[in-house]
């Protein structure tokens, strides 16, 4: 899994987009100010807990640009990231979850 957190803006505090090789998903999550607790940030957009549900870095930049002001580089940096990981297999606790997860969904 991969995180870069960048500055908000547009009443975010933060920004961070990743790989969730797991889910073979790129994610998105948009931080603001929590209300209920003193100097705490709380995410109000949170995008590619399903699988598969971004499936390129466009997907996720897409949904993160209004937010931050993200690096010309940050698509081939998450492509990098997703592939970093191409060789890798789940462990026994992800195998676990992903039963339990498809379970659920059944």
């Amino acid at each position: 899994m991969s995180r870069h957190v960048f500055p908000g803006h547009t009443g975010a505090t933060s920004v961070a987009l990743g790989w969730d090789r797991p889910l073979n998903s790129f994610f998105v999550q948009v931080f603001r100010p929590d209300p209920g607790a003193e100097g705490e940030e709380t995410s109000f957009i949170w995008k590619g807990t399903a699988p598969g549900e971004l499936p390129s870095p466009a997907a996720a930049i897409e949904i993160a640009r209004p937010w931050a002001n993200l690096p010309d580089d940050i698509a081939r940096t998450l492509e990098l990231d997703r592939l970093k990981t191409s060789a890798t297999g789940d462990g026994v606790a992800q195998v676990a979850t992903k039963r339990w997860v498809q379970r659920d969904r059944d």
